[in-house]
């Protein structure tokens, strides 16, 4: 392989995904890179510009003339951030979000009618060369908690949340079926009926696979949310996954006018109970039960969201 390959390669992409007119390609008056920054501030609710400039390489002064624009067009709002005074904290408007899930959707109809070109058969093969090129190019490096993208679920990510959790506590706490029965009604009830101002799905995706979820749902309680079925995939364990999974939904929940966030665990669930107690969750109730084929300390969790901000 020589330069000119990659550079040819690079010409012949560039042109598929229409790149270089890629406002007019998806019907919107946004460039390549200002779509990839809305995308960010999508899935990261809350994101400091000077984390942006970091996660996706820009020039500061570039990137302060996109954000500058999405101001004006009402998109984000920047206040003092939370963690340092000194820096800027970026959320997404209603406007903003929005036009950014417009532009998903577009792109996401765009590389499906891509994708429609390939025949059934030779897509596995297509998805086995991208993986190949995103490892060779990445020098062997372990991945980084900037490499996982928060996204909405596409086809079949509900089906992967029912087996995954099905799967995982089974292998490391012996739960049976009956668990995987639960999940599957979580999920179906959410499939079937769920408002999309209050209630969402987050999909944790590596290198093109999902790696972790989490759910908010509304609870029974007024002015509540739930959250539920928190996952991380173990090889993707240490990255923040869980972290951000959990500011996502206290992110939305807040956004979405909820006084409380609330959660149903197990105490031998460590690693998550960490987690909720790092973003400010007490703990109300505690009751012993049978469930799942095994003795469990099941524990009631609380969150106040117009009580300390993160």
């Amino acid at each position: 392989m020589t330069v000119q390959d990659i550079r040819s390669f690079n010409r012949f992409y560039t042109n598929v995904i229409g790149a270089l007119d890629y406002g007019r390609h998806l019907y919107a008056p946004y460039t390549l890179t200002e779509s990839r920054v809305l995308y960010e501030l999508a899935h990261s609710p809350r994101t400091d510009a000077a984390d942006l400039r970091g996660e996706l390489s820009l020039d500061a002064g570039y990137l302060s003339r996109i954000l500058n624009k999405f101001e004006q067009d009402g998109l984000i709002e920047r206040t003092p951030s939370e963690r340092d005074p000194r820096r800027r904290r970026i959320t997404l408007t209603a406007q903003g979000r929005e036009t950014a899930a417009l532009l998903d959707e577009r792109s996401r109809e765009s590389v499906g009618a891509l994708l429609a070109t390939v025949p059934a058969d030779d897509r596995p093969r297509l998805a086995e060369a991208m993986r190949t090129v995103r490892t060779l190019l990445s020098s062997g490096r372990p991945p980084r908690g900037e490499d996982v993208v928060l996204r909405d679920p596409g086809p079949g990510d509900l089906g992967w949340i029912v087996q995954r959790n099905a799967a995982l506590y089974a292998a490391e706490y012996g739960w049976n079926a009956d668990y995987e029965g639960l999940v599957a009604r979580i999920v179906a009830d959410f499939a079937e009926d769920h408002d999309p101002h209050l209630e969402r799905v987050w999909i944790a995706e590596l290198d093109g696979r999902p790696v972790g979820c989490v759910m908010c749902v509304r609870d029974d309680a007024p002015g509540t949310a739930r959250l539920r079925l928190l996952l991380v995939e173990p090889d993707a364990r240490g990255l923040r996954i869980g972290d951000r999974l959990v500011e996502a939904v206290i992110g939305f929940a807040r956004d979405g006018g909820y006084r409380d966030l609330v959660l149903w665990t197990n105490d031998v669930l460590s690693a998550a109970r960490r987690i909720y107690q790092r973003h400010g969750f007490v703990l109300v109730a505690e009751k012993p039960h049978r469930s799942f084929g095994a003795d469990l300390l099941g524990q009631d969790w609380r969150l106040d969201l117009h009580g300390a901000q993160e």
